[in-house]
């Protein structure tokens, strides 16, 4: 039955979950090879937004299937996933029934196919449907529950329902008003532009000639807090793929973007061909390269667990672990602890992670003091609508209205 339309896709599709909840991957990085063979971009893209979708509901989706089996199927029974991929094309992406079951069959052969096809014809025939607001898993929920209280998991479960609108920062602000009406998009903020995921990036008004770049309005606050260079050195660390090196070089600072991995850098360095923006790359490990002499600002966007990204990517819920964080936080202090003494006196460093893990944000900041640093307060007049400040000065977003969540705190020399 391997002639079956559309059964590539969904084998892909069943790699791809399976790389995510066994093996722990990032669902993009499992993506070239769970796809590889398939030519036409629209499968490719199927069999990722299947993967995609079925994490987004992973507990509803399981919830539905326990409800229909007499024994509980494991975690990682193959017939579990397969049942999965099927339930949330048919009941999410907008697949015909018949087609969902056609072909998740096939990826059972020679194994339970009786039990697939009972599971799915019992729930389809009760007309079975998913809550508009997904559940989260009950450990992000147990976790984010006990710091950021019910209200932000209800926040959390609304923007994990559907993929956010898409947000772009602009090269020129001054023309964010011309953008956002040729984008058919609105501003939040000077410099910004949100629009509908339609279509390809690269086809849009813009893209081509560098006007923009695909950024989170919540990630373009830590460039922000910087202002303007006006010729002066800066430091991003941990800089790919280079929204924060293209703000800043589009606010005239002179950046040298440091970041670990070349091939990180060779994506940054086609967006800033693209953008026609100047910065100087550099590979090296934070934790051992070093400046030749100190510079005025620095910004460290520390690698982190990114559960503050997972509206748009799901699957970081099911691949972060307590022990990941408990590691990635000891590797977030090490580096401010180092990067604190490159900065000139009255110099700004700027601390941030796309984490909604205090491990990795309040935590890391309230030992600044121990690294020679003292906090510079940000105000609220320089932050964007509905997002204050903290009693300490530093910043936390909280997931809702599109944004991504995030921690920033500033810093000067103490």
């Amino acid at each position: 039955m391997t002639d079956v339309q559309g059964l590539p896709a969904r084998r892909a599709a069943l790699q791809l979950l399976d790389a995510v909840l066994r093996r722990g991957q990032a669902l993009e990085n499992a993506l070239n090879a769970a796809t590889r063979g398939i030519d036409n971009p629209a499968d490719r893209a199927l069999a990722h937004a299947i993967a995609s979708e079925a994490l987004r509901r992973l507990p509803d989706l399981d919830d539905l299937i326990d409800s229909a089996t007499r024994q509980r199927l494991p975690d990682d029974a193959k017939a579990r996933m397969v049942l999965r991929i099927a339930l949330v094309q048919a009941l999410v992406l907008g697949t015909p029934q018949h087609a969902a079951v056609a072909t998740a069959l096939p990826l059972v052969d020679g194994g339970p196919r009786k039990l697939v096809h009972g599971v799915l014809g019992t729930l389809f025939r009760q007309g079975a449907q998913l809550r508009s607001v997904p559940m989260l898993l009950p450990k992000v929920e147990a976790r984010w529950g006990k710091v950021w209280g019910q209200a932000m998991l209800g926040q959390a479960s609304a923007a994990l329902a559907v993929p956010p609108e898409m947000d772009l920062t602009l090269k020129d602000a001054d023309e964010t008003a011309d953008w956002a009406e040729k984008l058919n998009g609105q501003s939040l903020a000077p410099g910004h532009v949100r629009i509908a995921r339609e279509g390809a990036v690269v086809e849009q008004p813009g893209f081509a000639e560098g006007a923009w770049w695909v950024q989170n309005i919540a990630a373009s606050l830590p460039a922000r807090l910087l202002g303007k260079g006006e010729g002066r050195r800066v430091l991003d660390l941990c800089a790919a793929p280079g929204g924060k090196t293209m703000q800043l070089a589009a606010n005239g600072w002179a950046v040298t973007a440091v970041e670990r991995e070349a091939s990180r850098l060779e994506r940054l360095s086609e967006n800033l061909a693209r953008t026609r923006l100047e910065a100087e790359l550099v590979v090296g490990d934070v934790l051992k390269w070093e400046p030749r002499e100190k510079v005025d600002a620095i910004l460290l966007d520390a690698p982190c667990s990114a559960t503050g990204i997972f509206a748009r990517h799901p699957d970081v819920l099911h691949r972060i672990r307590p022990r990941d964080i408990e590691q990635l936080a000891d590797v977030q202090a090490r580096m401010l602890k180092r990067v604190a003494g490159w900065l000139k006196p009255g110099g700004v460093l700027i601390y941030a992670t796309c984490s909604l893990e205090p491990e990795e944000g309040e935590n890391i900041a309230q030992q600044a003091a121990g690294f020679g640093l003292k906090t510079l307060p940000v105000a609220p007049d320089e932050l964007v609508a509905g997002i204050q400040p903290m009693g300490e000065g530093w910043v936390r977003v909280l997931p809702g209205q599109g944004r991504d969540g995030f921690f920033i705190a500033r810093f000067t020399t103490a």
